[in-house]
Parts: structure tokens; C-alpha cells; sequence
């Protein structure tokens, strides 16, 4: 099997055609645009959050098709998320690319179709930057009520 045939399994290529074209926020608690210097993705995120809850999101994607499925499970599924349910995908999909452990569970669990990359290295920051992108998001949202408050 080649690693195009590997990585690029009929699954993955349907989640990433799901991706919905760029659709940006109007006036977004946050905005985090990541690069990856490898391969060129590109992902710009727009974020509201009332009480620690995804409320709304916006998005920006020229990524490869790695990069489209992971924007495109996150599109689905990222609004009604709390931070800290992003931040667990984050570290469950991390984990499963880097560290061999299980795919991603709850609301997050079709990055389970990304297991497949795990040997291909290069590729994971593709796949990661829109989970960077979103916990971006959520920092500066937290530092921006924390300025307001003091």
C-alpha cells in the first residue's frame, strides 16, 4: 500500500470534502491564524464563546486534504463545545498521532480517521492547526475578560 493510499483512505477524503466553504465572523471574540511551515496549510479561525461555550465559529481553510478533514470535524462539531472539551480533542488527537495512543472520543471522535497518519510525521501539523488555532482563540479570550476585569 502506498502512503497516498494509507493516508488518503476513502473516509478521510469524504469528511474533508464536508469542509463548507470559508465563512468568516463579523465581530468574533477571537481571531488565531496558524501556518504550517512545511507543507503551507493555512487556518484562520474565528471564535465566540459565552460561558467557556463555543457559541459560534467561523473559519478559513487552504490546507490539504489532512488539514480539511480535521477543519471539517471541527466545523461539525465545535459549536455547543466548552473549552475544555476542545482542549481534550486537542490532546487526545495529539496523542494518538504522536504518542500511539487511542483516537479521539465524544463529540471529536471522527479525527479517529486521522489514526492512519500517524507514521507520517510531516503531516500532523497540517492536521493539528486548527485545534492550535481554536486554543489561540480561547487564550486571548481569556486574557482579553481577565484585562477587562482587573
Amino acid at each position: 500500500m502506498s502512503e497516498a493510499t494509507a493516508v488518503y483512505t476513502q473516509k478521510v477524503l469524504e469528511i474533508a470534502g464536508q469542509l463548507h466553504a470559508d465563512k468568516r465572523l463579523a465581530a468574533p471574540d477571537a481571531t488565531a491564524r496558524k501556518v504550517s511551515r512545511v507543507c503551507g496549510s493555512r487556518v484562520e479561525v474565528d471564535l465566540k464563546v459565552a460561558e467557556g461555550v463555543v457559541t459560534d465559529y467561523g473559519h478559513m481553510v487552504d490546507a490539504c486534504a489532512l488539514g480539511q478533514t480535521s477543519a471539517s470535524v471541527v466545523e461539525h462539531n465545535v459549536v455547543g463545545a466548552s473549552e475544555d472539551e476542545v482542549r481534550l480533542a486537542h490532546a487526545q488527537l495529539t496523542a494518538m498521532l504522536k504518542a500511539d495512543g487511542p483516537p479521539p472520543t465524544g463529540r471529536f471522535r471522527d479525527l479517529g480517521v486521522l489514526e492512519s497518519v500517524r507514521d507520517y510525521t510531516p503531516r500532523h501539523k497540517s492536521i493539528l492547526l486548527v485545534f492550535e488555532a481554536l486554543l489561540d482563540c480561547f487564550d486571548q479570550i481569556r486574557l482579553n475578560r481577565e484585562g477587562a476585569a482587573g
